[in-house]
């Protein structure tokens, strides 16, 4: 009788774990869309380990639009947020509340894990202090400039409306000029914190308490940091509201996203679900 005893108490444990549901939710970085994550492999290793793609969120004329996949029911499921990634932090924001909101009716319950790319996890961050964190269990950024970054103040120079040589930048600047020049608000947004911009106010509020996990990139030598944002800017640890909140992980890559931060998050995962159960 005690085996049998024994045998129900596993089954039960068992059971209770595959009845758990966990929501990921991707969030693609400046310059990038929703495909960031398809194209690097992200998605494929992701759905190999069990966490199932089931949804595309595109901000529609008639608000979130989802379309979905077969695994809507899956235990663990995979939405991915498609973003204007030129746009402003704010505006950003307000779109990705609306798509997480839409996650949350689609799956009233269940937790959700929120992951940042680069200026996604900055506009995750935001959308979380505006709207709050209901569901929200985690947040996990990857190489995200939360205390802002001298590139942005390099390209609103570069991009300014004035001087002689105007006329000859726009001309010579080709596709990537007029796309910093399209992100002036967002790369206000994301320059280094000071009185009246953004990150300033950002950095000051209170945050929910929730995970928060920083990925932060490493060159070859192992200084932190990457050619777009400097290391210490990728660490929440440096946002004062979150000083001593966020665990740290470094990873020597590049600031674009590639295969192996699938492997990392998967670590992550694996250790936030097996607490959870």
């Amino acid at each position: 009788m005690r085996i049998l005893s024994i045998l129900f108490a596993v089954f039960c444990l068992l059971g209770g774990a595959q009845a758990r549901a966990d929501i990921l939710l991707l969030v693609h970085g400046y310059l990038a869309g929703a495909d960031s994550w398809q194209h690097t492999g992200i998605n494929d290793a992701l759905d190999t380990h069990g966490w199932k793609r089931v949804g595309l969120l595109l901000d529609g004329p008639g608000g979130v639009q989802l379309l979905a996949t077969s695994n809507l029911n899956a235990e663990r499921k995979v939405y991915v947020a498609d973003l204007p990634a030129e746009a402003p932090a704010i505006v950003q924001s307000d779109i990705f509340l609306a798509m997480l909101e839409r996650t949350r009716q689609q799956h009233p319950g269940e937790n959700i894990i929120i992951v940042g790319h680069s200026a996604g996890g900055v506009v995750a961050r935001l959308s979380l202090i505006r709207g709050g964190a209901a569901n929200v269990t985690e947040l996990i950024t990857i190489a995200s400039p939360h205390v802002g970054t001298t590139r942005a103040e390099q390209a609103l120079d570069v991009t300014n409306d004035h001087g002689p040589f105007n006329m000859v930048k726009s001309f010579f600047g080709g596709g990537g000029y007029d796309a910093l020049k399209r992100s002036r608000g967002l790369l206000y947004d994301l320059t280094r914190p000071h009185p009246g911009n953004m990150l300033y106010w950002l950095n000051s509020q209170p945050h929910p308490d929730i995970k928060y996990v920083s990925i932060i990139r490493t060159d070859p030598v192992g200084f932190a940091g990457d050619d777009l944002v400097p290391g210490y800017s990728q660490d929440m640890n440096n946002v004062p509201a979150l000083h001593g909140k966020s665990s740290v992980i470094t990873t020597p890559s590049g600031h674009s996203l590639v295969t192996q931060d699938a492997i990392t998050l998967l670590n992550i995962l694996t250790t936030t679900t097996a607490k959870a159960e």
